[in-house]
């Protein structure tokens, strides 16, 4: 079965490659597309496909527009930390709908169903079938390597989770860095969404980071947080109705 990944985040990618060699050794992934733009001249450039497994934020955008763009007729499987696309992802050749971090039972049972997958399925059946379960009981402990030292930081000692140059970062209120093994997206499926706030996707800041919130332009706000010296630290357009709403619970 010849795959196309829809991915930006390189980590996630790689993550389920690494899955897809260990529970569907006989899929070739040809292509690894990380924005809108490739993907559309990738689809319309390529011979059909047997599956395409799809983030829903791509690196310039939705990866619904890939689909209004190019007819896609082979089945996709998301892969996202975003469940609120749930239905618009049916709505296209969705077959199911995975929330990150992917488990490994839950991709064998996606792509079981894309081998049986011969025509759409009822939107009302396939949301029944997309496992979107509660969410696991939030993260309240990370695990950090400091030389050939083990330390356990908790939750309420991070101020800032960011991405640097490919990797993953918390940075805590004593004003220490370190780096994790998960990304942005994995995390946002593991932190408590009531002390969490993904602002843009570089950052995902806490309740108790945002002290200094001000008015920026286009719309947009703009977070200073003691210890962490960058001007992109600005909470996205799309987001700032939520982050407000967030504020304020």
């Amino acid at each position: 079965m010849n795959v196309l990944i829809l991915e930006d985040e390189n980590r996630a990618a790689h993550h389920l490659q690494r899955l897809l060699q260990e529970v569907a050794p006989e899929m070739q992934v040809l292509a690894v597309k990380e924005t809108v733009r490739e993907a559309v001249a990738y689809l319309q450039s390529n011979p059909p496909l047997s599956l395409i497994f799809s983030d829903v934020q791509l690196a310039d955008g939705l990866c619904f527009e890939v689909f209004k763009q190019v007819e896609v007729s082979c089945p996709i499987i998301f892969t996202t930390a975003y469940d609120t696309y749930a239905i618009e992802a049916f709505n296209t050749n969705g077959i199911d709908y995975l929330l990150k971090p992917i488990e490994e039972e839950r991709l064998k049972q996606a792509i079981q169903k894309a081998r049986q997958f011969t025509a759409k399925i009822d939107l009302g059946a396939l949301l029944n079938l997309s496992g979107l379960l509660p969410k696991k009981p939030a993260k309240s402990r990370f695990m950090v390597k400091v030389g050939e030292k083990i330390r356990s930081i908790a939750v309420e000692e991070i101020k800032v989770f960011y991405s640097f140059e490919k990797a993953t970062f918390l940075h805590t209120h004593s004003g220490r860095d370190y780096i994790i093994e998960y990304s942005l997206d994995e995390l946002q499926q593991l932190l408590d969404d009531q002390l969490f706030f993904r602002i843009n996707r570089k950052y995902i800041v806490s309740l108790a980071a945002c002290s200094h919130i001000y008015a920026w332009s286009n719309s947009r706000l703009k977070l200073d947080i003691e210890g962490v010296d960058d001007s992109r630290i600005v909470v996205a357009r799309e987001k700032v109705q939520d982050f407000k709403q967030w504020l304020d619970r």
